[in-house]
């Protein structure tokens, strides 16, 4: 486990508050975005409204770079987290990581600890220069996955995404709201957890996108590619979880 210490939360601080300089898209071009994905129910007016007063708060990336999504409640976060990330950071070429931090998890009935608490921990979970934690989803106001890869894909012009996840996301991805959309429009890499692997690759997603699935010799290039396009690379993996944190009495939510 990788502590962070004072020049660790400096940096962290300095890459995930850099201010939002690029230029962005102007708001008609926005409107127009909204209007070409019916899927996502998000008012034009706030967006464009909002998006002057986010540019100091979001995480900074160029046009170009390739930003690794990694999502969840981490509730708490673990070991498990970073080590999928230093994982995912080599074998899908990825510029960058970030962790969004979600406000809450709509397939679980029970809400997560506040979202301060579950930031701090993970900040203390791990201290890398390419990673980022953030709680860009109660920032621009999304809940499901597919509404926050459409905000970021409006916000940030230019800018390449990967979703990042473990192959048990995998193997019930299909009760994803709109997990079609997210297939189609956004690069997937899949990271192998234990006891997970058969039945991730014979799921519904798997099945039904298995001619657009790349091969792992080829994962580098995953964020080069247009969606739909998914890579599952098996790494070893630390058989660790939040609920077995929680279970354990390790982690309370009060």
């Amino acid at each position: 486990m990788q502590g962070v210490g004072g020049n660790g939360t400096r940096r962290q601080k300095r890459e995930c508050g850099a201010k939002y300089r690029e230029k962005r898209a102007d708001f008609g071009d926005q409107r127009d975005l909204l209007s070409g994905t019916p899927a996502q129910k998000i008012d034009s007016r706030r967006v464009c409204s909002e998006t002057v007063a986010m540019r100091d708060t979001l995480p900074y990336a160029r046009p170009g770079q390739t930003i690794g999504l990694l999502g969840g409640s981490f509730d708490p976060a673990h070991e498990g987290h970073a080590h999928i990330t230093r994982e995912a950071l080599k074998r899908f070429g990825l510029d960058r990581v970030w962790w969004l931090v979600s406000p809450g998890n709509p397939l679980k009935p029970k809400g997560p600890a506040p979202i301060a608490r579950r930031i701090q921990a993970a900040r203390a979970i791990i201290d890398h220069p390419r990673v980022c934690i953030t709680d860009i989803e109660a920032q621009i106001g999304t809940r499901y996955t597919a509404q926050t890869l459409t905000r970021l894909q409006q916000l940030y012009p230019g800018v390449r995404f990967v979703w990042l996840m473990g192959a048990d996301n995998l193997a019930g991805f299909h009760r994803w709201e709109n997990w079609q959309w997210i297939m189609e429009n956004v690069p997937i890499g899949v990271l192998a957890r234990p006891g997970q692997r058969l039945q991730a690759r014979m799921s519904k997603a798997a099945e039904s996108y298995a001619r657009y699935r790349v091969s792992s010799d080829q994962a580098r290039l995953l964020g080069q590619m247009s969606a739909p396009a998914w890579c599952f690379v098996n790494v070893p993996m630390l058989s660790v979880s939040s609920s077995e944190i929680r279970a354990r009495g390790e982690w309370k939510h009060d």
